[in-house]
């Protein structure tokens, strides 16, 4: 875990805030993820509405990363001029982990509920797994 805060270049502008967690790809890990969002946004005095969401963003694409990652997800969030960056990246998709004696109704409805809450999302195949982009306005 990294949190580095830079000045802004400008006085009364917000500071640039990073931090990056990376943790097996494994679904008993997202409850980590979830918190250490909560906690890091709460000390970078995200306002409880926006961090609500934020933290519901990370909980969903890191689940997505759990259940189709190989070996590891990796959740980096920056807080820059009232922009939040949610990036979550995973190991791959690997096949015996899908469900395919669930019912449709019981999933698919993350990357819904991602777009919704987040004012862009971004999806990118990379040459080591999937990484998913959602940007958050907020007022910290």
């Amino acid at each position: 875990m990294t949190d580095s805060p830079r000045p802004s270049s400008l006085p009364g502008e917000p500071c640039r805030h990073q931090a990056l967690l990376t943790l097996p790809a494994q679904e008993a890990h997202v409850p980590a993820a979830r918190h250490f969002a909560a906690d890091l946004l709460e000390t970078w005095s995200v306002p409880a509405t926006e961090r609500d969401s934020a933290v519901l963003i990370v909980d969903e694409l890191a689940a997505n990363a759990a259940q189709y990652g190989r070996e590891r997800m990796t959740l980096s969030l920056v807080l820059d001029h009232g922009t939040l960056h949610i990036v979550v990246t995973d190991s791959g998709m690997t096949v015996e982990r899908r469900r395919r004696d669930t019912a449709p109704d019981e999933h698919g409805r993350g990357t819904g509920i991602v777009q919704y809450l987040a004012q862009s999302t971004e999806i990118h195949q990379t040459r080591g797994g999937r990484e998913v982009r959602a940007c958050l306005r907020c007022s910290a």
